[in-house]
């Protein structure tokens, strides 16, 4: 390796300390979260978009991201190393090509990209399986009941101090006491 190549490396472990840069290629969705600086504001403004072509050279590597905007397609090239932006993948499309040129010429349905299935990008250690499979939720610990038990009194309880039950009435049936409705409407009428 010459002494170029040592410097440029040295430079990309620096721009990319503390900054994870995610696996994708041509064909994936993702969304590029770019900071803008606006007179003395900054503020970071997402772009979302199918990587359209990759230039893999180093510390002047980039990505072309294209997208459709209003009818109108409209491609950025960022560079991948550039300290104002992150790079998040929305979802992995299923391609053959590494330059996706094409897409400039198609609109609707037939630029639309198809998804890579789960199981390949798990063989190719895109996605961990173990990832995918949820945690087991720990068991819910049991709740302590708060109630308040009774407090025994030390007296003797007195026939006064006895809880008194409410006497039962006792219902009779219907048809003995109360007289029926075509009996009420035969006394009336007589």
């Amino acid at each position: 390796m010459n002494l170029l190549q040592q410097i440029e490396q040295e430079q990309v472990k620096k721009l990319t300390k503390g900054k994870k840069i995610p696996d994708f290629r041509a064909g994936d969705t993702v969304r590029v979260h770019v900071k803008v600086i606006e007179g003395e504001r900054t503020r970071v403004q997402p772009y979302e978009g199918v990587v359209i072509g990759r230039k893999l050279r180093g510390l002047n590597s980039s990505l072309r991201v294209r997208k459709i905007s209003n009818g109108e397609g409209v491609e950025r090239v960022f560079p991948l190393y550039s300290p104002n932006i992150r790079i998040e993948v929305i979802r992995h499309g299923s391609v053959r090509r590494a330059k996706l040129y094409y897409l400039r010429d198609r609109t609707g349905k037939s630029a639309r990209i198809a998804e890579r299935s789960r199981h390949k990008l798990e063989a190719m250690g895109v996605l961990d399986a173990v990832q995918l499979t949820p945690e087991p939720l720990p068991e819910p610990e049991p709740m302590e009941q708060t109630t308040p038990e009774p407090e025994v009194k030390a007296q003797a309880e007195t026939p006064a101090q006895a809880p008194v039950e409410a006497p039962v009435a006792e219902v009779a049936p219907a048809s003995e006491e109360a007289p029926s409705a075509e009996q009420d409407s035969s006394e009336t009428k007589e």
